[in-house]
């Protein structure tokens, strides 16, 4: 090794392992492949053709997201296969509630020191995330940076890249009143209000990642490391089929009360009966120890719904169908009504 190379290790920085990663986790990223992928995994630029022909005016859909304070749950239980799937699936639900197709993915991982077995299990889950959502990881970086995050931390985020139709894409503009709204069952807390939920666990309760919540019938770890659910195959399903989708939701930071009025024109008002579908318990236990008020946990958490789609009454019960036979667990949870106040909340949350 030359002098530079050793100063440069010694400082922190060691360039071997970055090149053992690459060959390491070659395998995940080539079972991500799809028909546009090109080029060799590890090069400067990822490649990705763009087949228009089967889209008459393709468009751009791109998202970026991090994973946020669930990393910290990571790091105290030193589970790291599932963090993965959540980075790939806060970017893909994001794209594919405009109807666009997830194409590629990539990611930027940031640690002080690179720990290769750590590495293999957060792209693994990255790997495993854009397999599900049907997208090639065609490239990413690792960064090594000494004295920059504690160890044993490290910092996630990813970007995702996917097609629309421009005539088709989906915005929300055609919701009218009398419209149903359909509530696509979460996988618990998903990655979003984590920063809460640490305070509730290990501050007010004193839990550690191994205690078992007996409302949950799960340990910390088991409950809290649940990766979100990618909602690409279930959509993509329905859009090949022509459902009329008027809008769709991702409900992620801001619940239903911030999430939901992004898609809604001014005049309308969505009546959500929060008795419509069955609550994970984790939701109603974080409620009970945590005294949060219902505005707060439908402004924090996805309370058991993690992905919206309003569609006229017809179109409703097709999405509904096909939802079951995904093995998607979909309901009913709400109507489409006119906003006859201007100052009043486009979402409303009945019993």
């Amino acid at each position: 090794m030359s002098m530079a190379g050793g100063r440069y290790k010694e400082a922190g920085v060691d360039l071997e392992k970055a090149v053992k990663l690459v060959d390491r986790i070659k395998p995940f990223v080539q079972k991500t492949m799809t028909a546009g992928a090109k080029g060799e995994f590890g090069s400067f630029g990822g490649f990705f053709s763009i087949n228009c022909n089967e889209i008459k005016n393709p468009v751009l859909v791109a998202s970026t997201d991090g994973v946020g304070t669930k990393l910290k749950i990571a790091f105290m239980a030193r589970k790291y296969d599932t963090v993965g799937i959540d980075l790939v699936a806060m970017c893909v639900n994001d794209i594919l509630v405009h109807g666009a197709k997830p194409l590629f993915f990539l990611d930027y991982v940031a640690m002080s020191k690179i720990d290769l077995d750590v590495l293999e299990a957060i792209i693994s889950g990255i790997a495993k995330g854009c397999k599900e959502a049907s997208c090639a990881l065609i490239g990413g970086e690792t960064a090594e940076m000494p004295d920059f995050y504690p160890p044993g931390e490290f910092d996630l985020a990813g970007f995702a890249v996917g097609v629309a139709d421009e005539d088709n894409i989906i915005d929300g503009s055609g919701i009218s009143f009398g419209d149903i709204i359909i509530g696509l069952e979460s996988n618990g807390l998903h990655s979003n209000g984590y920063s809460l939920v640490r305070k509730i666990i290990f501050d007010h309760l004193g839990y550690t990642v191994d205690t078992f919540i007996s409302a949950c019938g799960a340990t910390v770890t088991e409950e809290l490391l649940r990766p979100t659910k990618i909602y690409v195959p279930v959509v993509l399903r329905l859009l090949r089929k022509q459902v009329h989708i008027k809008g769709m939701v991702h409900i992620t930071g801001g619940g239903f009360l911030d999430n939901i009025p992004r898609v809604l024109p001014q005049s309308c008002q969505a009546v959500i009966s929060k008795r419509s579908w069955p609550v994970p318990p984790i939701f109603s236990f974080l409620q009970e120890v945590g005294s949060i008020d219902q505005d707060e946990m439908f402004r924090v958490f996805n309370n058991g719904i993690g992905f919206i789609i309003i569609a006229d009454k017809k179109s409703s019960e097709i999405v509904l169908e096909e939802c079951q036979v995904m093995n998607v667990n979909a309901y009913k949870i709400g109507v489409i009504e006119q906003r006859r106040d201007p100052g009043t909340s486009q979402v409303v949350i009945t019993d």
